[in-house]
């Protein structure tokens, strides 16, 4: 049995495989099915308690004594479907994860082999969770640890994934347009022949938003305009420029790109998700890597694995770039940083990223953050090939409104 970690992930030996979800609560587990984009088909794609099968997955109650469960029958998921993933909420409502950590358990459904655990680790003002992801590999088959957090509960996992949330009747008052809203009531529990909309999940209702408090402000950098590594350090200011050249020569080795941040509040984790996005010369998005996907490019570009609080020193996450094993169809790289539970910029301190030479640990470039917005989502830095093979970063804390690195790809292409 293997006890993992957030980012990890273990081949699986069973064609059907169940993952148990148990916390001291009562919990709601659900299960999404996703194509490459990372969305559903249609509402018919997530299962919970009032739609509990689809193709090749099925949802299981424990009727409160026993683990929910979602078993996926991975010979049975149709063609498309390359990722399910595993979702739980506390079934009581506005009840967060903090102290009631839940466990996911990943066994073989037909001899209850356990495979493997996983607790995800410091969660706080967390109402839904992604816990674990059954996803196709090269044509294998595995389970990775997730454990990302939403504070709007399983209305932001449903919306983020691609599923339509129905608006209630009568609102109090107007939401924004971002906003999704929940039925006030439950749908009945019933299975309709080829319903065209799903039963909703009455759960899926955001919390009213609260104003975040803004952020000190840091110190500002210093630096001057486009110049090379040749006096060493450099420490950049927004839109300043960094040609990657030293003693004459382009910087082609392996580096790192160092992203850390710290809660604005004592106290208060803060859950926040690097990534690179990896463009070729027309602006065309050729992938992107974060804590879902932690390779890309035939693994010249590698990810560190998710930080969940952005507490303690140093970096919180690291993309390591091998500058000179890059293919040549990419060009263009734009490093981000997203607030995957909604938590705005406003609530983070001193975030930072820093460009280091992989080789010895040297930092060659750093540039802070010195102004936040009220944002989920900032595009740090970004580095561009020239013509003559060189690499050049610039600085940018462009702020974005994006959950997600998936919503990241058109304004990142866009700064190219």
């Amino acid at each position: 049995m293997t006890a993992m970690t957030p980012g990890s992930n273990i081949p699986l030996t069973a064609q059907r495989v169940a993952v148990d979800v148990t916390a001291p609560v009562r919990l709601d587990v659900s299960g999404l099915l996703l194509t490459a984009d990372g969305k559903v088909r249609s509402d018919d794609d997530f299962i919970f308690y009032n739609q509990p099968s689809g193709p090749g997955v099925t949802y299981t109650s424990g009727g409160g004594t026993s683990p929910d469960s979602i078993t996926v029958d991975t010979a049975a998921v149709p063609p498309g479907i390359e990722k399910i993933v595993v979702t739980a909420s506390p079934d009581a409502e506005g009840q967060t994860f903090q102290g009631i950590e839940p466990t996911a358990t990943i066994r073989g459904a037909d001899d209850g082999s356990v495979l493997a655990t996983f607790t995800p680790p410091q969660l706080g003002a967390e109402t839904a969770l992604v816990i674990i992801e059954v996803y196709l590999r090269n044509g294998a088959w595995k389970a990775r640890a997730v454990g990302q957090g939403y504070a709007n509960g399983l209305a932001g996992i449903a919306t983020d994934f691609g599923v339509s949330v129905e608006e209630p009747a009568a609102p109090a008052a107007p939401a924004p347009a971002s906003t999704v809203a929940a039925p006030a009531a439950p749908a009945p529990v019933a299975t309709p022949p080829a319903p065209t909309t799903p039963p909703v999940d009455p759960r899926l209702a955001p919390p009213p938003p609260q104003a975040a408090a803004p952020a000190p402000a840091a110190a500002p950098a210093q630096g001057g305009g486009k110049i090379n590594l040749d006096k060493g350090r450099v420490s950049l200011q927004k839109n300043q420029t960094v040609s990657l050249v030293k003693g004459g020569q382009p910087l082609l080795s392996q580096v790192k790109m160092g992203l850390g941040w710290e809660p604005a509040f004592r106290g208060k984790d803060i859950d926040l998700d690097a990534s690179v996005i990896a463009y070729g010369p027309q602006r065309n998005h050729i992938d992107s890597c974060y804590f879902g996907k932690l390779s890309i490019v035939n693994g010249a570009i590698k990810h560190s694995g998710d930080n969940l609080t952005g507490e303690g020193g140093g970096d919180d996450e690291v993309i390591v770039v091998d500058l000179g094993r890059l293919p040549q169809e990419v060009t263009g790289l734009v490093f981000t940083v997203n607030s995957f539970s909604g938590q705005k910029f406003t609530e983070v301190a001193k975030a930072y990223c820093r460009l280091l030479d992989a080789a010895t640990g040297e930092e060659l470039v750093r540039f802070d953050l010195t102004n936040a917005e009220a944002q989920t989502g900032v595009m740090m830095a970004k580095l561009i090939k020239q013509f003559s093979g060189e690499w050049e970063m610039t600085a940018m804390g462009d702020f974005v409104k994006s959950r997600t690195v998936r919503g990241m790809v058109k304004p990142a292409a866009s700064s190219l």
